[in-house]
């Protein structure tokens, strides 16, 4: 576009210079004689600014008026068709050809492929003083290697005699299994470096500059990279010693992974090898395509690797953690074919990237570098949940709800660790593609960097999620492991359950209110990375908002209304209110309205503006009364005493003693009726704790008066005949007897169907 504006400028230039030194010099205008044509095909940057002035010059003002619609034409037919873009089934054609031409030249080139190679050989022969040349050429490599592997196996040994002996068989924990392995492998790497110095040193003084360009590629493609990756599979897999395997899978996979790994490699660096090989020595990479089907065979043998241990792989994906999820079992089962589709979409990639032309690209090796470490996720996804297990700080307390706390944390932390290692995968990516994820960022490259920050800030937000999602659901988790609740205990079993905290009441609000915030922020970022304007959707939120507020002020009278009961800490979760008449506990809480679960099962849904009074049984303690009806001539002293007695023994029984806050008393006679005397005890606990001792004490109540000959008044409906009634038959005394005792129960029945007015 530039080249365009600087063209009409200078052309613009062009005409008004001409006019200018045609009327400074005298010349009449219609006397200038060069063709609009010929003013075309002349390059601007060519020409100095004399021999334009001359050319200039020459020209009339209709020709100057042809050149600048020839040129404006021309920016007009470029400007078309660059703002004109590709259909997408241009686009997809396009890439097809870029994918077949590779396939289709190597093919084409397939008969000249053996020829080629032995042309190679005989000028690698030639290059190298003949047949002569070569074995001495040969020799000299195999005293390097051997030179080089007597040098690191003596430095090796002497390092593993002194320092590092060999870990015992039998258990080992992680930490005794990776110091061992990480010393092997550090021994390793120190070894390699020593017989790299030693072979480098020694080839420059054995071997001229000819015969090193062979064996240092050879070398370092054929030994070098094999023997580090065989270093990295040593560390990870442990084939020999099972008990210090990182990675969950049996011997024989573990074996079969190890050695193809090593074969995968040998067979990379046998490409680039080749490839390099044949240049060297006149053949062009294009005329045999070697380097094509070597490439395809390394996709087709991990295609194989991954099919034939797709057991192991599984295994390995699965890992040990007994708290796997199916997400987890999902992705173990799934891992064979996605190393088989991985493997093939590389194909596919390196093959387009040839057709287009951008060869340069995959001469660094940046198609290994992404298929590595896709095909590494197994290791990367079980290291981090071993990780976890191990890092994870242990269960707190116990019970259902500490348990179901600690696998949810150890989830969140998985969760997390997997998404960090997808940014730093992403990363290294990128950068084995040339592509600067910092220039990026600063420089705004379009389509690229738009995709490339949202994505980032996608992940940064899940994090953000995550990591305040974990520190609620762990501060909420200790709090009710620590009060001992339980889901029993939230209702009780009649009225005025225990309740939680007040800190755990509040917390599932606020987690609600942070997950919110942050998937609002993070949607709004997001979506700006993509290049669209928020302003619009802030503005558009701030009216609707405002909508919102006039148009449903109960429901923002329901919310401040929460607000407030929750600052006056009015009840907790789990605790049993009353709400006009409405009983129940707390069992949840919202932004807007609260619910009760009566103790006979109902749930009510109360909103906070609704609420003129509430009743809370359940705040830091409950008194329970007792009452028990004893015949008229029972001792009240004697009861008393009994009374005195359970609670003493209740109050320092362990089961018991923590839950009292003043042990179970006598109250002396409470009231008579017509069956005994009413006396009535009570006793103060901690609330849902109630209901449990005064099961207790009922059956040692009941005991106790078993032991001292005390029994519990009982109804008994007496008919007392008249004088004339005794000399009826006795077929006529029991029927009036029977309709005196129907009329009693009937008169029990509609006393006990009377509803209570609530506690004494």
């Amino acid at each position: 576009m530039r080249q365009i504006v600087s063209s009409i400028l200078l052309t613009l230039s062009l005409c008004v210079t001409t006019m200018t030194v045609a009327q400074a010099q005298g010349v009449p205008l219609t006397t200038l004689s060069s063709s609009p044509a010929e003013v075309a095909e002349i390059n601007p940057e060519e020409m100095t600014t004399d021999a334009i002035n001359a050319m200039v010059a020459r020209m009339s003002d209709d020709e100057v008026r042809a050149v600048l619609l020839d040129r404006l034409d021309a920016v007009a037919a470029a400007e078309a068709g660059q703002d004109t873009p590709k259909s997408l089934v241009e686009r997809g054609t396009v890439l097809w050809q870029a994918f077949s031409q590779p396939l289709l030249g190597a093919l084409r080139t397939l008969p000249a492929l053996i020829p080629a190679q032995v042309q190679a050989f005989k000028a690698f022969g030639e290059t190298h003083g003949g047949m002569g040349g070569v074995l001495t050429l040969f020799g000299l490599t195999a005293l390097l290697l051997a030179v080089g592997l007597g040098v690191e196996y003596a430095v090796r040994t002497w390092v593993i005699k002194v320092r590092n002996p060999e870990a015992a068989q039998g258990d080992t924990t992680l930490r005794e299994a990776v110091t061992f392995l990480l010393k092997r492998f550090l021994r390793e790497i120190f070894g390699l470096v020593i017989f790299y110095i030693t072979v480098r040193a020694l080839g420059r003084t054995v071997l001229d500059a000819q015969q090193v360009t062979f064996v240092a590629p050879f070398i370092g493609y054929m030994i070098w990279m094999p023997r580090i990756a065989a270093a990295f599979s040593r560390f990870l897999m442990a084939p020999n010693r099972p008990d210090l395997r990182l990675v969950n899978v049996s011997d024989h996979w573990a074996a079969f992974i190890h050695r193809h790994i090593i074969g995968i490699v040998v067979l990379g660096g046998a490409t680039i090898f080749v490839v390099a090989f044949n240049k060297l020595n006149g053949i062009n990479p294009g005329e045999t395509r070697i380097g094509f089907w070597l490439d395809s065979l390394v996709y087709v043998y991990i295609a194989y690797v991954a099919w034939t241990a797709r057991e192991g792989l599984s295994d390995m994906m699965r890992g040990d953690d007994p708290d796997r999820t199916e997400f987890d079992e999902a992705l173990a089962r799934g891992y064979p074919f996605f190393a088989m589709a991985v493997a093939g979409a590389t194909w596919v990639l390196v093959s387009t990237l040839i057709g287009l032309g951008k060869v340069q690209l995959l001469l660094g090796g940046a198609h290994y570098t992404t298929m590595f470490w896709l095909l590494i996720a197994p290791v990367i996804d079980t290291g981090i949940r071993g990780l976890v297990r191990h890092l994870v700080p242990p269960m707190q307390g116990e019970g259902i709800v500490a348990e179901e706390a600690h696998i949810a944390t150890k989830r969140s932390y998985v969760r997390i660790g997997r998404v960090i290692a997808v940014g730093a995968v992403l990363m290294i990516i990128t950068r084995a593609w040339n592509v600067s994820l910092m220039s990026l960022l600063q420089e705004g490259a379009g389509i690229g960097d738009n995709l490339f920050s949202f994505a980032m800030t996608v992940i940064v937000g899940y994090v953000v999620y995550e990591a305040m999602s974990l520190y609620i659901n762990r501060r909420l988790a200790a709090e009710m492991t620590a009060l001992g609740l339980t889901q029993d205990d939230a209702g009780g079993d009649e009225m005025g359950g225990a309740g939680a905290s007040r800190l755990s009441t509040v917390l599932p609000l606020a987690l609600v209110t942070a997950q919110g915030a942050i998937i609002v922020v993070f949607t709004l970022l997001s979506i700006g990375n993509l290049g669209v304007d928020i302003t619009p959707l802030l503005a558009g939120a701030g009216i609707a908002g405002l909508a919102i507020g006039f148009g449903a002020q109960k429901l923002v009278t329901d919310v401040v209304s929460g607000v407030f009961f929750l600052v006056d800490d009015a009840f907790r979760v789990g605790e049993y209110v009353e709400i006009e008449g409405t009983m129940g506990a707390v069992e949840k809480i919202s932004i807007r309205s609260m619910q009760l679960r009566h103790h006979r099962g109902p749930v009510h849904t109360i909103p906070y503006g609704e609420i003129p009074k509430l009743t809370n049984y359940s705040r830091d303690w409950v008194i329970m009364k007792l009452k028990f009806t004893v015949p008229f001539d029972t001792n009240p002293n004697q009861v008393k005493k009994i009374f005195k007695k359970i609670g003493q023994e209740m109050l320092v029984e362990e089961l018991y003693k923590d839950d009292f806050l003043q042990p179970f008393k006598s109250q002396g006679v409470f009231d008579f009726d017509d069956v005994g005397m009413i006396i009535r005890g009570k006793f103060m606990a901690k609330p849902g704790k109630q209901f449990m001792i005064r099961k207790e004490i009922y059956n040692r109540v009941k005991s106790e008066f078993n032991a001292a000959g005390i029994d519990f008044a009982r109804r008994e409906v007496r008919v007392a005949l008249p004088d004339g009634a005794k000399d009826l038959p006795e077929k006529d005394q029991a029927a009036l007897t029977a309709a005196a005792a129907a009329a009693a129960q009937q008169q029990e029945e509609q006393a006990a169907a009377t509803p209570s007015k609530g506690p004494d």
